[in-house]
């Protein structure tokens, strides 16, 4: 069972590394014009707490908890600070998936999330099925409407998974860099599979695309910046990439990446930079 991921909005709200920022910045990209979300219950990288004062100020201006996706994590112990676990350590894996879940509910103040996404792999493979079997759990009480794994860059070790899976993953969140081949393998088994590819740190990764000819070029004829030209790129060719813009003007140019759209020549050209 694959769930529906029609839902997902073409781009999504990265919430990462904004500290105290973080509901000023979530409550300023809703109200700009995005509708998708992602956090993390991992207080070493995510004040997710604040993103949940976001939404309560959101839905005191007319923006409810349904017209949002809403997408958060759950970090294994390895991805933790040791002096800040959201859940007991000492338990059962099982168990760190659900008292994660809980507090991820509390600090967001919802009763369930669009997608729960599994931070990493965990190792041996048995750990990962406990885990995942954990958020099938969460899947199936309907607190968890959609189920992912993020840096996952081994093509076998996903296909496995959705082989052994009883709720398919939904969706992988990759960082989108050279290092990986921008996981073009796993990619097209993704497409082939239905599953969505999330890209984050698309642009940190990827200065020498940014400063190329090619990109020139495209900033020209669409009088757009190189940021636009590889979002717009990364949408069309069915990727969803993870936003992280702190300030409005960015946000807003961003969202204006729907204004144009790049020839199929184009699309074949940026294609080629990546494989090269």
């Amino acid at each position: 069972m694959r769930p529906n991921t029609r839902s997902i909005p073409p781009l999504l709200y990265g919430t990462a590394w904004k500290k105290e920022r973080t509901a000023e910045l979530v409550e300023m990209a809703v109200l700009s014009g995005f509708r998708g979300i992602d956090t993390a219950c991992q207080p070493k990288h995510y004040e997710e707490a604040r993103v949940g004062e976001a939404l309560a100020r959101l839905a005191a201006q007319g923006i409810e908890r349904e017209q949002l996706f809403l997408q958060t994590k759950f970090t294994p112990l390895n991805g933790q600070d040791p002096q800040r676990i959201p859940y007991n350590p000492n338990a059962p894996l099982e168990i760190q998936v659900a008292e994660s879940f809980e507090v991820s509910k509390q600090n967001l103040r919802t009763e369930y999330v669009d997608s729960l996404v599994l931070h990493s792999p965990l190792f041996p493979y048995a750990n990962l099925l406990k885990v995942w079997g954990a958020m099938e759990t969460l899947h199936h009480s309907g607190g968890a409407r959609q189920l992912g794994i993020s840096n996952c860059y081994d093509v076998e070790l996903l296909k496995r998974l959705d082989r052994d899976a009883n709720v398919k993953p939904a969706f992988v969140q990759n960082r989108f860099y050279a290092e990986s081949g921008y996981d073009k393998e796993l990619r097209h088994w993704c497409d082939e599979q239905g599953i969505i590819y999330q890209s984050f740190w698309s642009l940190t990764a990827n200065p020498h695309l940014l400063g190329s000819r090619e990109f020139f070029a495209l900033t020209q004829e669409y009088n757009k910046t190189e940021a636009q030209i590889l979002y717009r790129y990364l949408n069309q060719i069915g990727i969803v990439p993870l936003i992280g813009s702190t300030s409005k003007h960015h946000i807003d140019e961003d969202l204006d990446i729907f204004s144009f759209e790049l020839r199929a020549d184009e699309i074949e050209s940026i294609s080629s930079l990546l494989e090269g």
